[in-house]
C-alpha cells in the first residue's frame, strides 16, 4: 500500500535517467528533477487525501503524510550525493545524517505542517556538507514546503540541548530519515546518557509548567466554542506532553509499552491513542478544507467538518453539536489521562507532588474521614467509595474546606466509581445536603464544582446537568460550552457576594447582602441553562426541570418554586433593559408585573449579571451595567407603589453629593447652578464620570454663548460612540438628531433624551459602524457635526 503513495526505487530510476541525459544542462536537469518530483508529491498526497475522506483515520494519514515526506528527503539526498556533489570516499567528518524533528520526528505530520530537519555532522560541517544542505533545502523550498531546519554537530546538539528544554525536547523525538545512520546512533547513545539520564523529574516539572503557561495563553479552558486543536487545553499538545515524559522516563514509543510498564491500564493506553486518532483527523480535516495550517476549530468549519467526520442530525440536536459535544468530551478525557499519568509518575518517583497545590500541611494526617498526604487528601484504597458512596461527594467539600488538593490517584479511583453514584445516592438526603453546601460555599464553589465535572461527578449526580456537559451553544455569542458556561456564572456570583466586582457590578455587590436566600439564588444560577439543547424553550423547560429537583435538593416548597421562576425569568430583566425603552412607563410597568416583588428583583438582577459576565471575555461592559442599574431603580421604585420616595431622594443626593466632590475646585455657586438644572431623573441616569462632563460642557457652553454644542467620546470599554447635544429644546428635536446621524451611516444602539429646568435640551447617543464597532473615523465624525448643527439650526 505504500507503493501506491511513492515507488521510491521506481522515481530513483527515473531520477538518475534524469541526471544522465546528456541533453540537460544545469538549469533543465533541475527543472526536470522538480517537475518529477512534485509530480510524485502531489500523486502521492491525492492517494493520502482519497483513503482519508473513505477512512477518516487521522492516524494513518499522518503517518502516510510523514512516510512520503521521508522518501521525498531521500531522493533528494541521493540526487544530491550521487550526481551534483558525489564523494566517493567519505572521510569520518564528511559523514551527514539527515533527521527529522518536530511533529516530523513523531510521524505525526499534518497535510500542511511544516517540515523540521535536523543536519546532523559528526564534527563540525564540510564544504561538501553544505553544499549538499543548501540543495536539499532549495530543492523542499521549491516543492512550496515550509521547512524548519538546523545544521548542527553532535557535541552542537548535545551543548544546546542541555541548555534549553524545547531543544532537547526535539532531540528526544528525533527520527533518523537518511544518510550515515551511524552517525545518528552516536548522537543517540550520548543523549539518552549525557542529557536524559538522571535528568527526569527536572524534565517532567519544565514540561508541566509549559502546559500551564500554554493553557492560560490559550484561555484556560476546553470548553471554548472555537478551540484549538493542536495547542488548546486537551488538544494534541497535551497529549505530546504525555508521550515526551514517557519517552523520557521509559524510553518508550508507544503509550501501548506503558501498559507493560503498568504505568497506564490498557484501557487507559486504548483511550490515550482513541483521543489522538481523533483529534489528529480533525486536524487533518481543518488543513484540507482551509488548504493551509490550520488549527483553530471555527465555526464556518465545525458543520463541515461535523459532516465530513459523518455526524448526522437527530431529535433535539444537530449533526454539528453532536460533533463538537464529543469533541469536548474527548479533551475532557485528555485532561483525565494527565492527571493519571502524573499520578502513576508520582508513586513510581515518590519525590515531590509533581502537581501542586496552594496549602502548609505536610506529613500525612486525617481529617474528616480522608488521608492528608503531601497536602493532598486521599483515600486507603478503591474499595472506600464502594462502601462509602457518599464520600466522593465529602472528597471534594473537605478539600476545599481546608484548602488542600486531591491525589491524581484518587481522582482516578473516583472516575472508577461513577457507578456508585446511583439513584439511592441521588435521592439521599444527606448527599444532597453535602452538595448544597459544595455549591453554596463562601470560597471558590466554581473551582470545586469544575473538578467535580472534570471527574465526571456532577453530572452522575445531577442528571439533567450529565445532558448539558459539552453542549455547544452553537452561536457568536457564547464562548464556553453549557457546563462550563455554568460553572463560571456560579464564579462570578461568589466574586459579587465576595465584594471581588465592586467596582464593575455596584448595585449587585450591594444587594448581594440583602438576598435573603442564598441558596435559591446558587441553585438557581446552576439550574438557569440546564434545559439547553432540548429543543423548545430553554427557560420554560429549565423551570420544569427546577420544580423537580429542588425538593430533592432539600428546598423547601416556597424556596423551589422561587427557583423554578428565576429559571423561566432568567432573560427577562436583559431583554428588557437592553431591547426595550427604559423612559417608556410602560416597560417598568409590565416588567413590575412580571418580577412581582423586591425579593425576586434582587435575585434576577444577580442572575443576570452573573449570567451576562460568565458568557465569555468583554461581553460585560460598563454599558450594559447602567442599563440594567436603571432597569433595576425603576422597577424598584415600582415595586414600592411608586411610594418610594425616601430611596430615591438618597440615590439623588448622593449623586448631587458625588458630583460636588469630584468639582472641589469649582466656585460653589457654578456646581449648585449646575445641580439645579437637573430634574430627579437626570441624577438617576448616569454614573458621577458623566455628571462630571455634563457640568463641564454646559458651563462651557454658556461662557462661550454656543446655540448648539455638539460633543464626541469614544467609549472603547462599550465599542461605541458617544454623542451629546447641547441645545435649546424644541419640537421635532430628536428626530433632526436621528435622521442626521442615519444619514451620515451611524446606527443608534441607545439613546437618553433629558430637558433641564432652563429648557436646554441634553440628548445622549451611543452609536456604531456598520461592522457595530464604535463610529470612530475621524472624516465622518466630522461630517456628522457639521450636519447636526447646520439640520439643529435650521440651516439644512
Amino acid at each position: 500500500k505504500q507503493r501506491e503513495i511513492i515507488d521510491r526505487k521506481k522515481v530513483f530510476a527515473d531520477l538518475t535517467a534524469i541526471a544522465n541525459d546528456p541533453d540537460l544542462n544545469n538549469f533543465k536537469q533541475r527543472s526536470a528533477l522538480l517537475t518529477k518530483l512534485k509530480s510524485v508529491m502531489e500523486s502521492g498526497r491525492e492517494v493520502i487525501r482519497a483513503r482519508f475522506e473513505e477512512s477518516n483515520s487521522g492516524q494513518d494519514t499522518v503517518f502516510s503524510n510523514s512516510f512520503l515526506m521521508d522518501q521525498i528527503v531521500r531522493l533528494i539526498h541521493d540526487f544530491a550525493t550521487n550526481f551534483i556533489y558525489p564523494l566517493h570516499n567519505p572521510t569520518n567528518e564528511q559523514r551527514m545524517s539527515v533527521v527529522a524533528v518536530g511533529g516530523y520526528g513523531r510521524g505525526d505530520m499534518a497535510p500542511h505542517s511544516d517540515v523540521d530537519i535536523l543536519f546532523l555532522f559528526p564534527y563540525k560541517q564540510t564544504a561538501n556538507g553544505e553544499q549538499v544542505v543548501e540543495f536539499i533545502l532549495y530543492m523542499l523550498w521549491d516543492l512550496g514546503l515550509k521547512v524548519g531546519h538546523a545544521t548542527r554537530s553532535v557535541d552542537d546538539c548535545l551543548r544546546m540541548g542541555k541548555q534549553d528544554i524545547t531543544i532537547r525536547t526535539n532531540l528526544l523525538e528525533s527520527r533518523f530519515v537518511w544518510g550515515d545512520e551511524e552517525t545518528y546512533n552516536v548522537f543517540r547513545a550520548r543523549f539518552m546518557d549525557e542529557l536524559v539520564k538522571g535528568s527526569g523529574l527536572e524534565f517532567i516539572e519544565k514540561k508541566l509548567g509549559e502546559r500551564d503557561d500554554r493553557h492560560v495563553r490559550m484561555g484556560d479552558s476546553r470548553y471554548v466554542v472555537e478551540p484549538n486543536v493542536k495547542d488548546g487545553k486537551g488538544g494534541l499538545r497535551d497529549l505530546h506532553t504525555l508521550f515526551w515524559i514517557g519517552k523520557y522516563l521509559y524510553r518508550v514509543n508507544s503509550p501501548m509499552e506503558l501498559v507493560d510498564l503498568k504505568v497506564l491500564t490498557r484501557k487507559e493506553a486504548q483511550g490515550f491513542l482513541k483521543a489522538q486518532n481523533f483529534l489528529w483527523a480533525v486536524r487533518c480535516w481543518l488543513h484540507y478544507l482551509s488548504d493551509r495550517e490550520e488549527d483553530r476549530l471555527t465555526f464556518d468549519m465545525q458543520r463541515d467538518i461535523a459532516e465530513h467526520l459523518g455526524y448526522t442530525d437527530h431529535a433535539g440536536a444537530s449533526g454539528v453539536e453532536r460533533f463538537m459535544k464529543h469533541y469536548y468530551l474527548m479533551v475532557k478525557h485528555v485532561g483525565n489521562l494527565t492527571r493519571i499519568f502524573c499520578a502513576a509518575l508520582e508513586e513510581r518517583h515518590q519525590r515531590r507532588p509533581l502537581i501542586r497545590f496552594p496549602g502548609k500541611l505536610f506529613g500525612t494526617k486525617e481529617i474528616d474521614g480522608f488521608e492528608l498526604r503531601n497536602d493532598r487528601l486521599t483515600v486507603e484504597n478503591l474499595n472506600v467509595f464502594k462502601k462509602d458512596p457518599i464520600k466522593i461527594l465529602r472528597l471534594f467539600l473537605v478539600a476545599n474546606q481546608n484548602g488542600v488538593g486531591i491525589h491524581p490517584e484518587t481522582l482516578r479511583w473516583v472516575t472508577q466509581s461513577l457507578k456508585h453514584i446511583d439513584h439511592k445516592l441521588q435521592n439521599d438526603p444527606d448527599a444532597n445536603e453535602v452538595f448544597l453546601e459544595i455549591l453554596t460555599q463562601r470560597q471558590n464553589p466554581d473551582i470545586v464544582l469544575r473538578k467535580m465535572n472534570e471527574a465526571g461527578v456532577l453530572g452522575r449526580f445531577i442528571p439533567d446537568f450529565g445532558r448539558v456537559v459539552a453542549q455547544m451553544q452553537y452561536d457568536m455569542y457564547h464562548t464556553y460550552t453549557v457546563d462550563e458556561h455554568t460553572i463560571r456564572a456560579i464564579g462570578v456570583l461568589n466574586q459579587i457576594e465576595n465584594g471581588e466586582l465592586v467596582d464593575d457590578a455596584p448595585v449587585a455587590t450591594r444587594i448581594m447582602g440583602k438576598v435573603i436566600s442564598r441558596r435559591v439564588l446558587y441553585v438557581a444560577v446552576l439550574l438557569h441553562d440546564i434545559a439547553k439543547g432540548r429543543g423548545g424553550d430553554h427557560s420554560e423547560l429549565g423551570a420544569e426541570v427546577a420544580e423537580k429537583l429542588c425538593p430533592r435538593l432539600g428546598l423547601s416548597p416556597a424556596d423551589s418554586e422561587t427557583v423554578a421562576w428565576l429559571v423561566k425569568a432568567h432573560l427577562w430583566m436583559s431583554l428588557t433593559a437592553f431591547k426595550r425603552d427604559l423612559n417608556d412607563p410602560t416597560t417598568i410597568k409590565a416588567f413590575g408585573d412580571l418580577v412581582q416583588s423586591q425579593e425576586r428583583l434582587r435575585l434576577l438582577l444577580c442572575l443576570t449579571v452573573a449570567d451576562i459576565r460568565a458568557v465569555g471575555p468583554n461581553v460585560w461592559n460598563g454599558w450594559k451595567a447602567t442599563l440594567l442599574r436603571e432597569l433595576y431603580y425603576a422597577a424598584e421604585d415600582r415595586l414600592s407603589g411608586g411610594l418610594n420616595a425616601d430611596s430615591r431622594d438618597s440615590r439623588v443626593a448622593n449623586a448631587q453629593m458625588a458630583l460636588r466632590e469630584a468639582l472641589v475646585d469649582w466656585p460653589t455657586d457654578d456646581i449648585e447652578d449646575f445641580i439645579d438644572r437637573g430634574y430627579p431623573s437626570y441624577w438617576l441616569s448616569f454614573d458621577t464620570d458623566v455628571h462630571v462632563h455634563h457640568a463641564h460642557l454646559t458651563r462651557d457652553a454658556k461662557k462661550s454663548g454656543a446655540d448648539i454644542t455638539v460633543d464626541v467620546r469614544i467609549d472603547t470599554e462599550i465599542d461605541a460612540t458617544e454623542i451629546t447635544v447641547h441645545t435649546t429644546d424644541h419640537p421635532g428635536l430628536f428626530s433632526q438628531i436621528a435622521g442626521s446621524m442615519a444619514l451620515c451611516g451611524a446606527n443608534i444602539v441607545d439613546a437618553k433624551i433629558l430637558t433641564l429646568a432652563d429648557g436646554m435640551a441634553l440628548d445622549t447617543f451611543f452609536i456604531q459602524d456598520a461592522n457595530d464597532e464604535a463610529f470612530n473615523d475621524k472624516a465622518k465624525l466630522e461630517k456628522l457635526r457639521e450636519t447636526l448643527e447646520q439640520v439643529i439650526s435650521g440651516r439644512v
